[in-house]
């Protein structure tokens, strides 16, 4: 990393567990027992589990069919987005008495840069524990924070004490720390990628960053360059308030399976028109329209058609569905559809970036904190 790069202060805050810690609040009965937001013992995906229920394995994106066989006394939620959305609002408020410079990732996570901040208070740590402090006290939740130099580490840094605690990994303190991390910490580092890495002999980030760029670019292509920087402290990327949205989507799992296409235009119909409102809502158009189809068997398919112009209306959007549904034949009955709209036309020109590796250490790691 180059020495005229900036210095920055970055806090990762990440509400704990924050759907299930949602409806826990709203309703003091289900607390202290293990909840799981969304799916049912019998169909659908868990999107969100309380800490009780982690201790059974529970886990999000896990059917509702497996957590209930993890945890027998599982009770299921049904998901209440717009109170998330109110919750998560009056969270990033509070984020904003610090600091403009606030890049949600999703409702229950951010990026702040506190370099500068509104408080003048030099010490990112401080600001970090504050702002949790705030949250709990004038919205009722807990919330975990990691607070470093660059928004990597600070990430990987508040799953560390979870939940409601902090880390803090000060500038000196980089190096050693990614060196320990074990390679499933790293994020960006898949379950599929850990595996391929498990047998290459990589196992914690001093593993890694034995590894030399060429091989790492080799063995992993643009991946592998992301790796090196990152196992070195290296992650340029700027806190950016207005993150670039790539693409909208909704989709819906069915209580019982379709096998009808019939069926499944009918709810094309009311998944179509869900898109065309979010996109709206969010002023903005695509023009590639995805069919997404989840079948019985829990296998996935995707198909995609791009169309010549931007479109954001209910019945453009579900006849061109409706094309990509009828394209070949189904093979076996479905669980669950989904329509994503991508290439929008907030996506920007991208800027290719000089990815030679250097031997410079960066200013950054020298910086008081």
């Amino acid at each position: 990393m180059q020495d005229d790069l900036p210095i920055r202060k970055i806090i990762h805050v990440d509400m704990d567990a924050f759907y299930a810690s949602v409806e826990q609040m709203d309703n003091p009965e289900l607390k202290g027992k293990p909840i799981a937001v969304g799916g049912s013992e019998k169909r659908g995906v868990v999107s969100a589990a309380s800490y009780e229920a982690r201790k059974f394995g529970v886990r999000s994106a896990m059917s509702g069919l497996q957590a209930k066989r993890n945890c027998p006394d599982l009770i299921f939620v049904r998901p209440n987005f717009e109170r998330y959305h109110e919750i998560s609002k009056k969270i990033r408020k509070i984020f904003r008495d610090y600091t403009d410079l606030v890049e949600p990732l999703s409702l229950d996570e951010a990026y702040l840069d506190v370099t500068e901040n509104k408080k003048g208070n030099p010490s990112a740590s401080l600001i970090a524990k504050e702002i949790r402090e705030r949250i709990f006290k004038e919205v009722g939740l807990t919330a975990s924070a990691g607070i470093s130099v660059n928004k990597f580490v600070a990430k990987v840094a508040s799953d560390y004490n979870k939940p409601n605690g902090q880390k803090t990994v000060n500038p000196e303190e980089v190096l050693e720390f990614l060196e320990q991390l074990d390679i499933r910490k790293f994020y960006g580092v898949g379950k599929v990628t850990a595996e391929k890495m498990y047998q290459l002999g990589i196992f914690t980030g001093k593993d890694l960053k034995s590894k030399t760029f060429e091989y790492l670019d080799e063995n992993f292509g643009k991946s592998g360059r992301y790796y090196y920087y990152i196992v070195r402290g290296i992650h340029n990327s700027e806190v950016k308030p207005n993150r670039t949205r790539k693409s909208l989507a909704a989709e819906r799992t069915f209580n019982e399976n379709l096998s009808s296409e019939i069926f499944m235009l009918e709810k094309l119909h009311k998944i179509a028109k869900e898109v065309s409102r979010r996109l709206e809502k969010s002023k903005v158009a695509g023009k590639t329209v995805t069919l997404k189809i989840k079948y019985s068997d829990f296998t996935l398919q995707t198909r995609s058609k791009t169309l010549p112009y931007f479109v954001s209306d209910k019945s453009i959007i579900l006849e061109t569905a409706k094309d990509l549904l009828y394209q070949e034949k189904m093979n076996n009955s479905v669980r669950l559809l989904g329509i994503s709209m991508s290439n929008l036309n907030t996506e920007k020109a991208k800027v290719t970036l000089k990815t030679e590796p250097t031997k410079t250490v960066s200013v950054q790691l020298k910086f008081e904190f």
